[in-house]
C-alpha cells in the first residue's frame, strides 16, 4: 500500500462498512450508533475488501477505537476508518478519538501496517502485556457551517 493509496478519494467514497456508507453511518441517531456499533463488545466487519475484528466504544467523553485483527484491505480502509470515527464522535460530542491498534501481532500481520501508522503519528505503547500503536486525536466539532 503507497500514500497514493491512502490518500485515493475515489477509493474510499466506494468502501462500505457492512454495505453502509459513511454517509449513513453518521446519521444514525446516537442510540443506533450505540447499539450497532459503539457496544463496547468486540465485532468482526467488513470494510471494503477487508475483514476487522475491532471494538468501539464511547468513554470519558472520547470515542475509542480498538482494531485487533485486519485481514485484507489495501484500498484505503483505515482513512476511511478515522474519518467515520471523526464524524461520529461529533455527532456523539467526544472531545475525541483515541486509536489503539493490536493488528500488529495478530497471526499474519501486515508488514506495511507499523510504518504507515508511525508516520500518521501513532506511537508504541502496551496495553495489558500487548504491544499496540496509539493515538489520540482531538475532535473539531462541526460548527453547523456545512463541510463536514
Amino acid at each position: 500500500m503507497n500514500d497514493k493509496q491512502i490518500s485515493s478519494v475515489g477509493k474510499r467514497s466506494s468502501i462500505t462498512v457492512e454495505g453502509f456508507t459513511a454517509d449513513e453511518i453518521v446519521a444514525l441517531a446516537q442510540g443506533e450508533l450505540h447499539t450497532l456499533f459503539f457496544s463496547d463488545e468486540p465485532l468482526t466487519f467488513r470494510v471494503g475488501t477487508a475483514v476487522v475484528l475491532g471494538q468501539f466504544r464511547v468513554d470519558g467523553g472520547r470515542v475509542i477505537v480498538e482494531l485487533a485483527h485486519i485481514d485484507g484491505g489495501g484500498e484505503g480502509i483505515l482513512p476511511f476508518l478515522a474519518s467515520i470515527a471523526e464524524r461520529c464522535a461529533q455527532a456523539l460530542k467526544a472531545s475525541s478519538v483515541e486509536w489503539i491498534v493490536y493488528a500488529l501481532t495478530c497471526a499474519q500481520p501486515n508488514s506495511a501496517l507499523r510504518s504507515l501508522l508511525e508516520r500518521r503519528g501513532f506511537t508504541p505503547g502496551e496495553i495489558k502485556g500487548q504491544p499496540v500503536l496509539r493515538a489520540t486525536r482531538p475532535v473539531q466539532q462541526a460548527s453547523g457551517k456545512g463541510a463536514g
